[in-house]
């Protein structure tokens, strides 16, 4: 077993990234990525490329500039593909790469959770 306190066990672990520290960048990334909208909008994609008003109305309740907002984490995290199309009027489509797609379903798997267990985890199950 590698002493951690070796460099070539501390490069290798800063390359995966460190979730637990508060410096490491994998923390905004899993902000994006588990933020409401972030998981909605991911979610959203896996049924394939949507247009911003399709991906905004099947992600009911999200303002306008907050999809925006969320969209443009996304695809600042590798997530979300962003493709414009010049046209008039122009449109844009959005769509997920190969990593969105793994932790699209992650964050799926994770909401199919708490849509089973939710009235346990609410408290609103029959004792």
């Amino acid at each position: 077993m590698t002493d951690p306190a070796t460099p070539g066990h501390l490069a290798a672990h800063l390359r995966r990234g460190d979730v637990l520290s508060p410096r490491c960048p994998s923390r905004l990334v899993l902000k994006h990525v588990t933020s409401t909208w972030g998981t909605l909008a991911l979610i959203v994609l896996q049924d394939g490329t949507l247009r911003f008003s399709e991906l905004r109305r099947r992600v009911a309740g999200v303002s306008e500039r907050m999809l925006s907002q969320t969209l443009k984490q996304l695809e600042g995290d590798g997530l979300v593909r962003r493709e414009s199309f010049a046209t008039v009027p122009p449109h844009v489509e959005y769509s997920l790469t190969d990593d969105g797609r793994q932790a699209a379903r992650l964050v799926a798997s994770l909401t199919d959770w708490i849509e089973e267990r939710l009235p346990a985890l609410t408290g609103s199950a029959a004792a």
